[in-house]
C-alpha cells in the first residue's frame, strides 16, 4: 500500500466519537502517540490500522482513504485569490496547514466564499430592478456545479451499474442503438420510435412510461438518438441511485432537484455508452485523441469530452480535465470541473481564450495554451458542437466546448506535441471573467471589475475606457 495520510478525517472521528487520544489508542491497540502522529500527519496509515479502525467504529475504509483533498486545496487557493481579500494570499503551506488542522473551518469559509460569490453576481445581474425577491443564495447551475465537484466528478455507483448492464446488454459499439431499442422492450415493455418534427415541435424526446412508449425527434442524429436511449434506461434501472444523490445535495428547491436528476441520469447514460475501463484505456493509447474516441464508440465530440472529465476512479485515474459549454454571447451552458482551474459560472468567459475563435473555424480543434492570474497553467482545446435544428426556419444553434488539463498533463495529450512548452510566450493570459479578473492593462477588458480600482487618468487614454 502507498503511503495514505489521513489526520484530519481521523481527527474528525475521533471528535465524533467524543473519544480523547487515549481512548482512540486503547480502542486500536495502538499507543496514545502513534494516533497523535497519525493526527499530524507525522506517520502514514497501515493496512493493519485501517483495518483495525473500520472493525471498531464501524465505517468504510473508503471514508478515510479516499478523499477530496486536492480538490479542496484547489478551492481553498482560488477562494483565498478572489479579488475582495487584500493581496498577498497565503502559500500553499499555510493553506495545507489549515486543510490538516482545521478542516471544519475550512468547510464553513468555503461555503461563505460561495455564498458570497452567488450574491455578489446575483446582485448584479438585479441591479436597477425594485426589490430583491428574485435574490437566492446559489443559483442551480451553481449548486449542481458544487455536487459534481465535490464528488471529483466521478460517481462510482453509477459507474458500476453502467458497466454491469453493458456487459449484460453485449453486442458491439455499431448495434448499441438497436440493443438499447430491444433492451427497452423486452425488460421494460417499453417500444422507441422516430417521429416527425411536426409531431414534436420544440422537443427533441418525449417519454411517457403509462403509454409504454419512447418518442425521438427525427433531428436528432444517431449518436443523440443513442444518448436518449441510454437516458431512458438510466431513468428506469438507476433511479434508485440517483435519488440517493439528489436527497444528498442539499437543493432545496424542486426544479434543481429535477436539474440534478437529469445530470446525474446523463452521467449514467454516457458510462452506459462508453464503459470506464475499455474507455480509459483506448483514450491513454491514442494519446486522448478525441475523434479516435468518438469514432470507436458512436459518439459525438461533446459527449467524449464531458466524459473525459470523469475518469477518477480509485487505482484507474486519467488526466484531470474541466469542461465548457458555451454560445456566441460567451453564455455558459454546461460546465464540469475536476481541475483546480477557475471557470466562469453563467457567463462571459475570457475573449482572450480561444473558446470564442472556435466560432470563427466550426470543426476544427483549438488547441491553446493559458495561464490564469493566480499563475496557474493549463493546456485547451476547443472545437464547436452543432445542436439539432428542430424548425424549418429555425437558426443553427452552433456551441462550442472546450477542455482542459493542468499542463504538467500536456505531455501525455497528442495535440500538445508540436509545441515547445518551456516558451513562457505560448501562454495566454486569461481570467475567468471580466467582473472577477485582476490584471491590469488588458486590451480585451469589458466591465469594471468588482472590487478592484483600476486606475483612471483624465489625462491619458489607455488600451481601454476601463483604465488609463
Amino acid at each position: 500500500m502507498s503511503k495514505t495520510f489521513i489526520g484530519p478525517q481521523l481527527r474528525q472521528l475521533r471528535r465524533q466519537n467524543k473519544h480523547t487520544q487515549a481512548e482512540m489508542a486503547q480502542r486500536l491497540g495502538i499507543s496514545p502517540a502513534y494516533v497523535n502522529l497519525l493526527e499530524n500527519n507525522q506517520r502514514s496509515l497501515s493496512v493493519q490500522v485501517l483495518m483495525t479502525l473500520t472493525e471498531a467504529y464501524g465505517i468504510d475504509a473508503r471514508s478515510l482513504v479516499t478523499t477530496s483533498e486536492a480538490t479542496k486545496l484547489a478551492d481553498l487557493r482560488a477562494a483565498v485569490r478572489d479579488p475582495s481579500f487584500a493581496e498577498d494570499p497565503p502559500d500553499l503551506t499555510e493553506l495545507r496547514a489549515a486543510l490538516d488542522h482545521a478542516p471544519t473551518l475550512v468547510n464553513r469559509f468555503l461555503e461563505l466564499q460561495k455564498t458570497h460569490r452567488s450574491t455578489t453576481d446575483q446582485l448584479r445581474r438585479i441591479a436597477g430592478q425594485s426589490g430583491a425577491d428574485g435574490l437566492r443564495l446559489r443559483t442551480p447551475e451553481t449548486a449542481i456545479h458544487d455536487v459534481f465537484r465535490a464528488h471529483e466528478n466521478h460517481f462510482a455507483p453509477l459507474e458500476a451499474l453502467a458497466e454491469t448492464l453493458r456487459v449484460r446488454l453485449g453486442g458491439s459499439h455499431d448495434d448499441m442503438y438497436a440493443v438499447l431499442k430491444r433492451h427497452l422492450r423486452i425488460e421494460h415493455g417499453i417500444d422507441s420510435s422516430v417521429r416527425k418534427l411536426s409531431d414534436m415541435p420544440g422537443a427533441m424526446r418525449l417519454f411517457r412510461q403509462t403509454d409504454a412508449i419512447v418518442h425521438l425527434s427525427e433531428a436528432l442524429d444517431h449518436p443523440n438518438r443513442m444518448f436518449q436511449l441510454a437516458h431512458v434506461i438510466g431513468l428506469l434501472e438507476a433511479r434508485g441511485i440517483v435519488q440517493g444523490y439528489v436527497e444528498k445535495s442539499y437543493i432545496d428547491d424542486d426544479a434543481g432537484r429535477a436539474r440534478l436528476t437529469v445530470e446525474l441520469t446523463n452521467y449514467f447514460a454516457a458510462a452506459l455508452l462508453m464503459p470506464y475501463t475499455e474507455f480509459i484505456e483506448l483514450a491513454e493509447s491514442t494519446r486522448y485523441d478525441l475523434d479516435r474516441l468518438s469514432a470507436a464508440f458512436g459518439v459525438s465530440f461533446e459527449m467524449v469530452a464531458q466524459r473525459l472529465t470523469t475518469l477518477q476512479r480509485d487505482g484507474q485515474r486519467g488526466i484531470p480535465f474541466f469542461f465548457l459549454r458555451v454560445d456566441r454571447a460567451g453564455n455558459v451552458s454546461k460546465r464540469f470541473n475536476a481541475t483546480t482551474i477557475a471557470l466562469a459560472e453563467e457567463g462571459g468567459a475570457c475573449p482572450v481564450w480561444d473558446i470564442h475563435g472556435a466560432f470563427q473555424l466550426p470543426g476544427q480543434i483549438l488547441p491553446q495554451f493559458v495561464e490564469m492570474p493566480d499563475k496557474g497553467r493549463f493546456f485547451t482545446l476547443s472545437r464547436t458542437s452543432d445542436r439539432p435544428v428542430l424548425g424549418l426556419h429555425a437558426r443553427q444553434r452552433r456551441l462550442v466546448v472546450a477542455i482542459g488539463c493542468d499542463v504538467d498533463h500536456a505531455a501525455q495529450i497528442g495535440y500538445a506535441q508540436r509545441f515547445n512548452m518551456d516558451d513562457t510566450s505560448l501562454f495566454a493570459s486569461i481570467g475567468t471573467s471580466c467582473h472577477v479578473c485582476p490584471r491590469q492593462a488588458c486590451a480585451q477588458r469589458a466591465h469594471q471589475p468588482v472590487h478592484v480600482t483600476l486606475t483612471v487618468d483624465a489625462n491619458r487614454r489607455g488600451q481601454t475606457r476601463y483604465e488609463s
